[in-house]
């Protein structure tokens, strides 16, 4: 960038500031709080959730990824050099969220039971040289174990056996990535049991799910190394009726847990619900009780379609009530789409700069004054604050944080990408 530029973007930076400060806001601090905070980017949106198993397995379990955008990644070194790309353009240091369906084999078939820390050794070197952190998930999907749409709920015990230890294989691997990295992993279940069509007996699979979830969780892990995190969802594609692992029987499971103690985070996805619901509310009322808390920011449209995170009202809402709650230092923040019909580094470049710029929106409101406006019932200054607030010039603020961190400002974040696309994506359509 020349030095026109950066001067512009200070001397918009300098005004916003002042602005602020009327309100006051501290900039300053708010870049400081910002640049403390790391995402955990979703390896899946590389690959279209294929995964490197000798298998090849089709997608199933609710999964689908549209469109055919050439160039994804067709093995585990170009999809660590695709991230290498996005990671250079996104400000802040982040971490990786890992499927089991990742792992480097050597070729070999590995049962997913069976899978080990040494066939993510790969992925843990990557991330020590690039300091990020590494988080994990089972994949409790596309796979013949769970041909009948149902695994840890299976009334078919030898598949209830084959994912309950495919789970305890991958919690010692995030134990390794904690280990390894200095930083625990979380590593999160979910599964795609459900029924397409309404059933007779909504109890007997979640009590299967309670006593699997049970042995998987039994063997204590350090948590400093690893954290466990279950996820709920609403439906899904071949589930649309019912879903055994629903947002309510993974709140009470965690929260029975977690009074035993247990520590067990609830992850909420912004996508697993109704289409109309925001999960911002969700926040306050499980964050009271939950000590800490996974968060998957998505972008469903007209059902859970994973589509890339833009900066909307709903990403707004969530980011809001994560900083008027105090809640960042308990709230682990990962992205969880994959569109496979635009260029799928920009997709996680734009899903994680929305995402950071929503969170700095909500670092830059004037959250005292709202709460001292809201407590003595002055209820007309809090409207009038909470309007201005939409008006106030976080571009600006967005703007000088990213040329602080040495990305691209605004729009040219694209050229690099198309430069990429033009030298290295391209060619692996040939």
């Amino acid at each position: 960038m020349d030095k026109l530029n950066e001067q512009a973007i200070q001397m918009a930076y300098d005004l916003a500031k002042a602005r602020y400060a009327a309100l006051g806001v501290d900039t300053e601090r708010a870049l400081a709080t910002l640049s403390s905070i790391s995402l955990s980017l979703h390896c899946w949106q590389g690959d279209d959730v294929s995964g490197f198993e000798t298998s090849g397995e089709a997608l199933s379990g609710g999964i689908a990824a549209t469109g055919n955008y050439p160039g994804k990644a067709r093995n585990p070194s170009e999809l660590r050099a695709d991230l290498d790309q996005a990671y250079r353009l996104i400000p802040g240091s982040h971490r990786l969220n890992l499927h089991a369906i990742y792992a480097e084999t050597g070729g070999k078939k590995v049962s997913r039971d069976q899978l080990q820390p040494e066939h993510f050794s790969a992925w843990v070197d990557w991330a020590r040289a690039n300091h990020h952190g590494l988080d994990f998930n089972p994949t409790l999907f596309s796979h013949p174990m769970a041909a009948s749409g149902f695994t840890l709920s299976s009334y078919d015990p030898g598949v209830r056996r084959f994912w309950i230890d495919h789970c305890v294989a991958c919690r010692k691997i995030g134990a390794y990535f904690g280990q390894q990295l200095g930083t625990p992993a979380v590593t999160n279940i979910w599964i795609p049991d459900g029924y397409k069509d309404t059933p007779a007996d909504r109890l007997a699979p979640r009590a299967l799910l309670k006593e699997s979830l049970d042995q998987v969780l039994a063997e204590p892990i350090d948590p400093r190394l690893n954290l466990d995190a279950v996820e709920g969802k609403l439906f899904g594609l071949g589930a649309e009726s019912y879903t055994v692992g629903s947002h309510e029987f993974y709140l009470a499971y965690t929260a029975a847990r977690n009074a035993a103690g247990s520590r067990l985070l609830l992850c909420l996805d912004s996508g697993h619900f109704h289409p109309t619901e925001t999960i911002a509310d969700k926040l306050s009322a499980v964050m009271l009780t939950l000590p800490e808390l996974l968060l998957h920011v998505s972008r469903g449209v007209r059902w859970d379609s994973d589509h890339v995170v833009i900066y909307n009202d709903d990403l707004l809402a969530i980011t809001q009530e994560i900083v008027r709650g105090n809640y960042l230092s308990r709230i682990h923040i990962g992205l969880d789409y994959f569109d496979a019909s635009i260029n799928r580094v920009a997709a996680w470049v734009m899903g994680a700069r929305n995402t950071l710029h929503a969170l700095l929106a909500a670092l830059l409101e004037p959250v005292e004054k709202l709460r001292v406006a809201e407590k003595t019932g002055d209820f007309t200054t809090r409207l009038a604050l909470l309007e201005e607030a939409k008006g106030m010039p976080s571009g600006a603020v967005w703007d000088y944080y990213c040329l602080q961190k040495g990305v691209p400002v605004g729009l040219s974040f694209l050229d690099p990408i198309k430069q990429y696309e033009a030298k290295i994506l391209a060619q692996r359509a040939i």
